[in-house]
């Protein structure tokens, strides 16, 4: 094996875990204090675990959240909607209320969607309104109370257009339904739950719902960690999704239990170099090299 090619493979690496997460290494200890410094890595365990959850118009996003949410039985799971955030509309836009434009970014209110999301993830309990799309007002009902929770599932079309809310997600899952299944549950939707008429449903997807979806929702599909075709259909994908979510939050409860464990998170170089040590081809002198990496690491953490 050649030791120049595996040492540029390693530290030409980015750092970035195979799922998206971007984990920075461990830092050392304070020389002042001699104390632990705290790392984003760590930061991230002792905040909640976000999960956004994008996609276009009726393509299953809320039935991935209530699988997921299912599944995580067991945690402390909180569902903020992208949709409890649009604007009150004024008095011109009500008077031609079918002529404003619902997907598109600036409908919604993202300064009070960032300020929320700030509040829970540290720690704190925010009221999300409760948005009438009857009235197109977000004061009619009182608003929910939501506590933190170890798990936040932020669901929306535009969850993933604006860089200050991709940057609270520690996963992005775009949910990908054909856009004929989504017309189609559009339309059952909208003439059933909101009462409204077909024609006006057809128009309104025509003139607004496809070309924002072209132009501003598609696009943010480039973010997400993981796509899930068929949406709620995709019971392997959610599967999946649910493992690794358990995973993550196992290592946060061993260190609520162990204050003074330190998780070494899988990066590239780190998994990379448990693969060459673990090779039966691996020479002695890159074995004793990678070997001594990890050991120095583990002293880094706990020395």
């Amino acid at each position: 094996m050649d030791s120049k090619t595996v040492v540029d493979m390693i530290e030409a690496s980015s750092g970035v875990h195979f799922s998206g997460f971007h984990m920075d290494g461990l830092e050392v200890r304070n020389k002042e204090t001699g104390q632990p410094t705290i790392s984003a890595a760590e930061n991230l365990h002792r905040q909640p675990f976000v999960i956004g959850v994008a996609g276009g118009a009726a393509s299953g996003k809320t039935t991935v959240c209530d699988m997921i949410i299912q599944q995580l039985h067991d945690q402390r799971v909180v569902l903020v909607n992208q949709d409890s955030f649009y604007h009150n509309l004024t008095e011109q836009e009500l008077a031609r209320v079918h002529e404003y434009n619902f997907d598109h970014p600036d409908a919604f209110d993202t300064e009070k969607l960032l300020s929320s999301m700030e509040k829970l993830r540290h720690g704190q309990a925010v009221d999300i309104p409760n948005y009438d799309f009857k009235s197109y007002k977000n004061n009619v009902f009182p608003a929910r109370r939501v506590n933190p929770s170890d798990v936040i599932l932020l669901e929306g079309i535009l969850v993933f257009h604006d860089s200050r809310v991709r940057e609270l997600m520690n996963m992005k899952i775009f949910v990908d339904t054909d856009a004929d299944v989504r017309l189609a549950r559009r339309i059952r939707r909208d003439t059933v739950e909101k009462g409204r008429d077909i024609a006006t449903v057809l128009d309104q997807y025509s003139k607004f719902v496809k070309p924002a979806f072209d132009d501003f929702i598609l696009p943010t599909k480039k973010y997400a960690d993981i796509i899930i075709p068929r949406g709620g259909d995709n019971h392997v994908a959610i599967d999946l999704i649910v493992q690794h979510i358990r995973t993550k939050l196992g290592q946060h409860d061993l260190c609520k239990i162990y204050p003074n464990l330190y998780v070494i998170h899988s990066t590239f170089q780190i998994r990379g170099m448990h693969t060459l040590i673990r090779d039966s081809q691996t020479t002695k002198h890159d074995f004793v090299f990678y070997s001594d990496r990890l050991i120095r690491l583990v002293g880094t953490c706990f020395g």
